[in-house]
């Protein structure tokens, strides 16, 4: 009787053990998950942001592009044609709606707003992909630690094997959170 006591007493130790490794992979796997939540939040916020300058950037553009061709159509048909002066200033308003369009020197033109605001919703759709990773992980932790809790109070072996194969599975999506988070679409 007292051997098989003793064979309850080093089960439950290697149970602990488990319980304790699925606890310190559940806490790294949740860590990924806040930190990848929080930079999708960044990169999103980032994103709108440009997106809204660019928007900014396409009304003032047209608007002086408007204002251009309003004032060569106001003269069009008079006799003295356009006065010198508003010739000029449309011309400089035409130049400044075509710099709008790109300013490499200052990656403020509508080209570079929208190349960095495509950049920065890719980098957000990496970090939510691998939150999702994170959170599947985490869910398999937990999983794992109740189900080698319950296999701790009942003896049921299998138990125990079910909650290592969450714990690997936990495994698994954690490392595609670190390293691939893109690779499976869930």
């Amino acid at each position: 009787m007292s051997g098989g006591h003793g064979h309850v007493d080093s089960s439950n130790k290697k149970i602990a053990l488990l319980v304790a490794v699925l606890a310190a992979l559940l806490a790294i796997s949740e860590m990924g998950g806040k930190s990848s939540q929080t930079n999708a939040l960044a990169s999103h916020i980032t994103a709108s942001n440009t997106w809204s300058f660019f928007q900014a950037k396409t009304i003032r553009q047209t608007t002086l592009r408007t204002a251009a061709e309003e004032a060569e159509a106001t003269f069009k048909d008079s006799p003295q044609g356009m006065p010198p002066a508003l010739k000029a200033q449309a011309d400089r308003w035409r130049g400044t709606a075509q710099r709008y369009e790109t300013e490499p020197e200052t990656n403020e033109g509508r080209k570079e707003l929208m190349a960095k605001a495509k950049a920065k919703e890719a980098e957000r759709d990496k970090s939510l992909a691998a939150y999702h990773m994170f959170e599947f992980g985490s869910a398999a932790f937990q999983l794992a630690i109740v189900l080698a809790g319950a296999a701790a109070l009942t003896a049921v072996g299998w138990l125990a094997v079910l909650s290592m194969g969450l714990g690997v599975l936990g495994t698994g999506f954690t490392l595609l959170g670190f390293i691939a988070p893109t690779l499976i679409h869930l």
